[in-house]
C-alpha cells in the first residue's frame, strides 16, 4: 500500500470516527432525554437511532465529498444526485449498523452493550460504505478516488 493511499485511509478512518462519534452521542442524548420523559429503552431506541444516523450521514457526506474523494461537482442538481446515491449507498451499511447494535441490545437487555455493538456495527459498514461511495457516488473524474 502506497503512502498516500495509506494516508488516505487514516483520513477516512478519522472521518468515520468523527461521524460515530457524533452519530452515538447524539443517539445517547435522545435516550438520555426520554428515559428523563420515562420512556422505555424499547420505545427509544428506534428514534434515537434515526436522528443519530442522520447526524452522522450529513456530516460524513461533507467531510468524503471534500476530503476523500475531492469532488468538486457543484449545484444544487449534482448535490442532489450525489447525496442521494449517498444515502442509498448507506442504507446497506446502515443496515449492518443498526443490524449489529440491536443484536447487541438483545445479548444484553440493561442497554450496556447497545453503544459497543453500534461502534462495531458503524467500524464493519463504514468500510463497505467507502467501496460503495468510490464505485457508485463520487465518480466523477475530478477525484482524488480516480486517481487509485
Amino acid at each position: 500500500m502506497t503512502s498516500a493511499r495509506l494516508r488516505l485511509a487514516a483520513v477516512y478512518a478519522v472521518f468515520a470516527a468523527i461521524a460515530a462519534g457524533l452519530n452515538l452521542g447524539t443517539q445517547w442524548c435522545c435516550v438520555a432525554l426520554a428515559s428523563r420523559m420515562g420512556v422505555p429503552l424499547s420505545m427509544a431506541l428506534w428514534p434515537a437511532l434515526v436522528v443519530g444516523t442522520g447526524t452522522g450521514l450529513v456530516v460524513k457526506y461533507g467531510l468524503d465529498k471534500r476530503f476523500i474523494f475531492d469532488d468538486r461537482s457543484k449545484g444544487l442538481k449534482a448535490h442532489g444526485r450525489q447525496f442521494s446515491l449517498y444515502t442509498l449507498m448507506g442504507l446497506t451499511t446502515t443496515a449492518i449498523f443498526w443490524g449489529t447494535e440491536f443484536l447487541f441490545s438483545r445479548l444484553d437487555p440493561s442497554g450496556r452493550l447497545i453503544y459497543l455493538g453500534g461502534a462495531i456495527g458503524l467500524a464493519v459498514g463504514y468500510v463497505v460504505k467507502y467501496e460503495l461511495d468510490r464505485r457508485f457516488v463520487f465518480t466523477g473524474r475530478n477525484t482524488a478516488a480516480d486517481a487509485r
